[in-house]
């Protein structure tokens, strides 16, 4: 989803064609630089109450915005793939984390161990057909469908009956609210 939202912004900024980003995903650095008059957008990553550590869901939506081509500060110290150890970054686990691959290896687990969580937890993969090897394929087809048109769609349009679903307590009537209120009396004055 962020990496279709920085696409989108880019797009409409008009530097879509200036500043392409990562064409294929492969989890190397990539660090925007400026092309011509206009430099690409500038952002910082506000965390906000978000937790830091390392391979943070914060840090891949973070990876996503770059590889977009939006110009963030950043370190690559805090994706997945990198040992604080020996400080090396590993690129392709970085890879394998943005495709899906935790996933995939998730989804074989419990396919071979437990067959009900299975069903219970990937339904809707099941109802489409997508198997624990076929995770990588559909992100590297999500990534190209956005490539090809990263304009967003128009929102559809809602029918003129349409009303939200609401679950509040529908408001009784002044009737209704004292034929309860007569109830209540005659129960308590029933048990005593």
């Amino acid at each position: 989803k962020q990496w279709y939202q920085r696409r989108v912004a880019i797009t409409a900024g008009g530097l879509d064609e200036t500043y392409t980003g990562v064409e294929a995903v492969d989890g190397e650095e990539y660090f925007v630089e400026k092309e011509g008059e206009r430099g690409a957008f500038y952002c910082v990553l506000d965390t906000g109450l978000s937790k830091t550590s390392s391979g943070a869901r914060i840090f891949g939506v973070l990876k996503g915005a770059v590889d977009g081509g939006l110009d963030i500060p950043h370190s690559s110290k805090r994706f997945p793939g990198y040992n604080m150890e020996s400080g090396d970054y590993d690129a392709g686990a970085h890879r394998a984390r943005i495709l899906g691959a935790h996933v995939g290896s998730y989804m074989q687990t419990l396919l071979d161990e437990d067959e009900d969580a299975y069903k219970r937890q990937f339904a809707v993969y099941k109802k489409e057909g997508i198997m624990p090897d076929m995770i990588e394929e559909m992100y590297t087809k999500a990534h190209a469908a956005i490539r090809a048109d990263p304009v967003a769609s128009a929102k559809k349009e809602k029918p003129d009956d349409y009303k939200p679903k609401s679950y509040k307590r529908q408001r009784m009537s002044l009737q209704q609210r004292k034929g309860r209120v007569a109830q209540q009396k005659a129960a308590f004055l029933a048990l005593h």
